[in-house]
């Protein structure tokens, strides 16, 4: 769709040099998608209603009867009550005759008629009548204030012929108007019409960025308001904050119920806990539900840990429950048997025992080893300590040592007897010779 903005000599955009918002109101809305444009249509058989879109994103059908060569885009002078006015073709060909179907509009004689397309001179003048939009809104909320009439001024539409002018309202109860509609009239020197919309269709046609970054539904493409109510954010899950909740309108999210259906078809298996599961540990409460992993989470009354089990497990528990019967866990049945742990380590324990063992015999035998050779080098010190008894027979003799301190070792040796005596048979050196 082309932008209200118009085009240069170029064939480029021109633009409406506004800061990056749409200072014409047609940039970007209720923008739709001709999907059979380059489908060959047969002339004499294409549907003769074509959509027009106006500021921003109102439509209407109007009928082709001077059976014009149209494009998505095109400026088109329309019929009106009053007059004339200027919109934009957003749609044209059977994709329409679906389009009034669905908005139950009646394909007859009451739907008025495409005059022309629109010339250089009538875009001009439309400029102008569109640029006593801002002030004129401005105006008359000022009057709106001084009346202290209980409504919200949100859009002032002028006609393309300047001869009519539609304000748009927003009010909380019923507001007699009459009056206002007068000083209006001798305000502007233009028919007055005051229609009444929603906050959902207020925010629609100002437009705006949602909490998701995107631009709100109800100005791009969304149409229908559909009754939202607080059982969707339950169902999914949701805090139930008011501000998060609350769209610009100050309604309720109307995406909250793009999802629901898949919600609602996952809760079929989620099973509803009325009450906590009762286990031989305690009582534990619901605190969180996963609905499509299908995992929930409980937590006993004096524990800080939320224990996370599947649909079936809870579903046995509720069953359990139900039985009169208790699982002595949230994960299993029955306690298991612990074994104790001096069990399972008894093999550890004898092998440590064993080398603990070894490690002493060594130790004792080393110890025993340096007191006999101490005992060797210094016999003195064989009798110091004779009130301890256990070192009374450290210095007796032991038959298994190999010849180690014997008892015997400063007597004499009868084999050394001869030693010092004289041999008879060898001459005295002191003898005297002769």
């Amino acid at each position: 769709m082309g932008c209200a903005c118009g085009t240069t000599k170029d064939g480029k955009v021109g633009g409406c040099k506004n800061n990056g918002a749409c200072g014409t109101g047609g940039c970007n809305k209720m923008n739709v998608f001709d999907w059979l444009s380059n489908m060959d249509m047969p002339r004499e058989d294409r549907f003769d209603v074509v959509e027009v879109r106006f500021k921003n994103g109102r439509k209407d059908f109007y009928r082709n009867t001077e059976k014009l060569n149209l494009h998505t885009g095109d400026a088109v002078v329309v019929e009106t009550q009053t007059g004339h006015h200027i919109g934009y073709v957003s749609m044209q060909g059977e994709l329409v005759r679906l389009q009034m179907q669905k908005k139950k509009v009646a394909n007859d004689e009451e739907i008025n008629k495409i005059y022309r397309m629109a010339h250089t001179k009538d875009l001009e003048k439309f400029e102008e009548v569109k640029n006593r939009e801002l002030p004129s809104l401005y105006r008359a909320r000022e009057i709106i204030r001084t009346m202290k009439l209980g409504m919200k001024l949100s859009d002032v539409e002028f006609q393309a012929d300047n001869t009519k002018a539609v304000f748009f309202y927003s009010a909380d109860e019923r507001v007699d108007f009459r009056e206002l509609i007068k000083l209006l009239a001798s305000e502007f020197k233009v028919r007055v019409e005051m229609r009444q919309i929603s906050l959902r269709q207020e925010a629609g046609r100002l437009g705006g960025i949602g909490v998701c970054g995107r631009e709100l539904c109800c100005s791009t493409w969304l149409s229908d308001f559909k009754n939202v109510a607080t059982s969707a954010a339950r169902y999914q899950n949701l805090s139930l904050n008011p501000s998060k909740l609350s769209g610009q309108c100050g309604r309720l999210k109307c995406c909250l119920n793009y999802e629901l259906e898949t919600y609602m078809e996952a809760l079929k298996f989620i099973p509803d806990i009325d009450a906590p599961l009762l286990t031989e540990k305690g009582e534990a409460k619901l605190q969180k539900t996963d609905i499509f992993r299908r995992i929930m989470w409980f937590a006993f009354k004096d524990e800080n840990n939320w224990y996370a089990l599947d649909v079936d497990r809870v579903n046995e528990i509720l069953e359990m429950n139900r039985q009169g019967k208790k699982p002595a866990t949230l994960v299993l049945n029955e306690e298991e048997v612990k074994i104790p742990v001096a069990t399972l380590n008894s093999d550890l324990e004898t092998m440590d025992k064993k080398y603990q063992n070894k490690g002493k015999n060594k130790n004792r035998n080393n110890n025993r080893n340096r007191r006999d050779k101490g005992n060797r080098n210094n016999p003195n010190q064989r009798n110091q300590n004779p009130q301890n008894p256990n070192q009374q027979n450290q210095n007796q003799p032991n038959p298994n040592r190999q010849g180690q301190n014997k008892p015997n070792q400063n007597r004499p040796n009868p084999n050394r007897q001869n030693q010092n005596r004289p041999n008879p048979n060898k001459p005295n050196p002191n003898t005297p010779k002769g």
